[in-house]
C-alpha cells in the first residue's frame, strides 16, 4: 500500500506518519514546502502543492491513499486572499488532477474545517447544516469539499472530507491561524511563558485532541466509504469548551500568565465558528469520540511538552 501525505511536515502530518510507521505495511511519500524531516523510512519531497510536476512526483501512479493536510491557515488566508485561494483551492484542484493519473481511484482524505460553517453563539449545527462560511479560509475549504465530492461522484477518487474542530494543544510555536490562541492559552503557561487572550472567557469552541484527530485521519483513510454514498462531508465528534474552562484546567500560577487583550480581527473570524455539532453520523461511521479536557492536557504533557521546550530553547 502506498500512502502520500501532503503537508507531511506539519505537526499532524508528523504524528500520522509515526502512527503509520509503527503499524508497518505501507510505503510513504511525504510532501511539504520543504522535504519533511522524519525519523522513519519515507520518501520526502518538497515543492508547491499547486505545481503539477511536483504533485506528479509526490503522487505516483501506484498511490492508494492521499491524505491532504496542506493548507494556508485561517488568519493568513483572510489577510492574503490570493495566497489562500491559490493554496487552499487551486492546490486542491491540482491534487484532484494528480489523483486522476493513479492506476486506480485513490482514497483522498481532505482536512476541511469547522470554519466552513458559521452560526450565532449557542447554535447547535445539525448533521445536514448548510456551510455558509464568513471567512475566506472557510469558503476555500467548503469549495474544495464540493470539488472533491464531485470528483468522487464521477469515480475519479474516493473522497472523505473531515471538517476538523480546532485542534488543541498544538506543539511548537504559535502560527498564523486565527485559532492559534486556543492552544497558546494552554501551551504557553505550561511552558512558563506569558500569552494573550483575544476573546472573552465565555467564548466557546468546538475542539479536538491531536491523538483523536490522528485516529480520525487513519479511520478516514481505511474505512468502508459505501455508507457515505454521495455525501462525503463528515463532522467528527468534537468537544465544546469555553475559554474559562480551559483556563480553569491550569493551576493558578499558570493562569496568571494569561493576559486579556481583545483583538477584533481574531474575534471577527473565530466568532462565527459554531461550537456545537450533532455528530451522530460520524459516531455511527466509527469515528472515535473526543476525550475530556484534562486528558487533552495530560496527552500534551506526555507527547509534546518536552519536545516543545527543546524546540523553543526553554
Amino acid at each position: 500500500m502506498h500512502i502520500t501525505i501532503l503537508g507531511g511536515g506539519g505537526f499532524l502530518g508528523r504524528k500520522l506518519v509515526a502512527r503509520i510507521a509503527a503499524q508497518g505495511g505501507a510505503t510513504l511519500t511525504l510532501f511539504d514546502m520543504l522535504p519533511p524531516q522524519v525519523p522513519f523510512a519515507a520518501r520526502c519531497l518538497g515543492g508547491d502543492v499547486t505545481d503539477p510536476a511536483a504533485l506528479a512526483a509526490a503522487i505516483p501512479p501506484e498511490t492508494d491513499i492521499i491524505i491532504h493536510l496542506a493548507a494556508v491557515v485561517s488568519a493568513q488566508a483572510e489577510a492574503d486572499y490570493d495566497l489562500g485561494m491559490r493554496v487552499n483551492l487551486q492546490g486542491t484542484l491540482a491534487v484532484i488532477e494528480a489523483a486522476r493519473r493513479c492506476a486506480r481511484p485513490p482514497r483522498v482524505v481532505f482536512t476541511s474545517s469547522v470554519a466552513s460553517f458559521s452560526a450565532a453563539p449557542g447554535a447547535v449545527m445539525a448533521e445536514d447544516a448548510r456551510q455558509m462560511p464568513l471567512n475566506s479560509y472557510g469558503a476555500e475549504k467548503a469549495a474544495a469539499e464540493l470539488l472533491l465530492q464531485d470528483a468522487s461522484r464521477r469515480g475519479m477518487i474516493d473522497a472523505v472530507n473531515l471538517r476538523l474542530p480546532t485542534v488543541i494543544i498544538r506543539p511548537g510555536r504559535p502560527n498564523k491561524a486565527a485559532s492559534s490562541f486556543v492552544s497558546a492559552v494552554l501551551r504557553e503557561p505550561l511552558l512558563g511563558l506569558h500569552t494573550t487572550l483575544p476573546v472573552a472567557p465565555e467564548f466557546a469552541l468546538w475542539v479536538a485532541s491531536p491523538r483523536v484527530v490522528v485516529d480520525w485521519l487513519w479511520h478516514a483513510a481505511t474505512m468502508d466509504t459505501a455508507p457515505l454514498d454521495t455525501d462525503r462531508g463528515i463532522n467528527p465528534p468534537g468537544l465544546t469548551v469555553t475559554v474559562a474552562e480551559m483556563l480553569a484546567a491550569l493551576i493558578p500560577a499558570e493562569r496568571a500568565l494569561v493576559r486579556a487583550e481583545p483583538d477584533a480581527s481574531v474575534q471577527a473570524i473565530v466568532g462565527t465558528w459554531p461550537a456545537r455539532f450533532i455528530d451522530t453520523r460520524a459516531r455511527r461511521l466509527g469515528f472515535a469520540p473526543q476525550v475530556p479536557l484534562p486528558e487533552i492536557l495530560a496527552a500534551f504533557r506526555e507527547d509534546d511538552l518536552a519536545a516543545t521546550r527543546g524546540e523553543r530553547g526553554l
